[in-house]
């Protein structure tokens, strides 16, 4: 049926529905979780909040407090988590012209990790605008192990496809390395151990408004930065010298998308640790069900990845309640077996 629909007119429903699909499990997630809140309740408590309505409250403080300092700062750092990878993993395989390609895939993850790592590894509590020094450290590892990865691989003024991906494969390697001989050697990460696991297994860590209020901006920003490059990244698709004969800036445009999907990938990382298959199954699942142009697929990759995440996390919390799941054992147990039905079912009849 969406095939036969106009291309904006498929943009609006494909959002419309997506969209839709978010707010439920947005709400489904706020009510759902150690302490149960009947979900019309949740609805009054936001629409009242919002200044739409003004219910009269008949529900208990304490129901209010759970929803608003507590749950819905989490199940909306979720959501921007989700947002963020699904957007990145669009990124990273249009720019690599891979459809292997993750969020992760030079050199993010191994990044964040060490920064983290380091941080647990240091005696010092600071805080800054609601973050501790582990969100602060992994947000930076990630961040300089892409810049890093980025010069190793330019050579001549150009920046090669598969001399990044070498690139990131061999720091990740090495980074990953240097994080397990510190582990071995501190006596401050071996008492911390479950930090650590929590931090690579993925946790959506949000704990007020405040962090909200500076990851927000960055994951809105870069989806819209994204959304400029959806013609760029449709250009990439024919290769480089195809791209640049329709007038892309091959080599700019390589910088600025690199950047996007590192700035979302770092911010989604400093709050909920390393999630996987988000920025892999994510993309996949929109492209194949609604072809592979960018300018439908970025903003529908990105709602679908929230909705995703949010949907994770809930299973996380109430699947063996009160004891919490990794949210990234979710998403791996869901997008592992999705991935490889995606691989064996519609392989001859995959567009990239």
């Amino acid at each position: 049926m969406l095939s036969k629909l106009g291309r904006s007119n498929k943009l609006v429903l494909v959002l419309l529905l997506l969209g839709g699909s978010l707010v439920a499990a947005l709400f489904l997630a706020g009510a759902f979780g150690t302490v149960a809140i009947p979900l019309p309740d949740v609805f009054k408590m936001v629409l009242n909040k919002v200044a739409i309505f003004d219910f009269p409250t008949t529900w208990k403080t304490v129901d209010e407090t759970i929803i608003f300092q507590i749950r819905l700062p989490r199940v909306i750092g979720g959501a921007l988590v989700g947002a963020a990878l699904a957007a990145a993993g669009v990124l990273f395989q249009g720019l690599l012209r891979n459809p292997m390609a993750d969020p992760y895939i030079i050199g993010t993850s191994a990044g964040a990790a060490l920064g983290a790592t380091i941080a647990m590894m240091l005696p010092i509590n600071l805080a800054f605008l609601g973050f501790g020094l582990v969100p602060m450290a992994a947000f930076g590892g990630a961040l300089t192990t892409v810049i890093l990865v980025y010069n190793l691989a330019r050579v001549g003024g150009k920046t090669p496809i598969i001399s990044m991906l070498l690139a990131g494969f061999v720091v990740s390697s090495l980074l990953a390395a240097i994080m397990a001989f510190m582990m071995s050697i501190s006596d401050r990460l071996n008492l911390n151990l479950h930090l650590v696991y929590s931090f690579l297994m993925g946790h959506i860590s949000v704990t007020g408004w405040g962090q909200l209020a500076v990851i927000t901006p960055l994951v809105i920003g870069g989806l819209i930065g994204a959304r400029f490059f959806a013609f760029h990244l449709n250009a990439f698709a024919l290769g480089e010298e195809g791209a640049a004969y329709l007038g892309i800036d091959v080599e700019k445009d390589k910088i600025l998308v690199l950047a996007l999907g590192s700035l979302l990938t770092a911010a989604a990382v400093s709050i909920s640790g390393l999630v996987g298959f988000v920025g892999l199954v994510v993309p996949h699942a929109v492209r194949l069900s609604l072809g592979p142009d960018h300018r439908l697929l970025l903003p529908a990759s990105a709602l679908a990845g929230a909705g995703f995440v949010v949907t994770a996390d809930l299973l996380a919390r109430i699947l063996l309640a009160p004891v919490e799941i990794p949210v990234g054992i979710i998403t791996a147990v869901i997008g592992a077996p999705f991935f490889l039905y995606l691989l064996r079912h519609t392989r001859k009849e995959y567009a990239f």
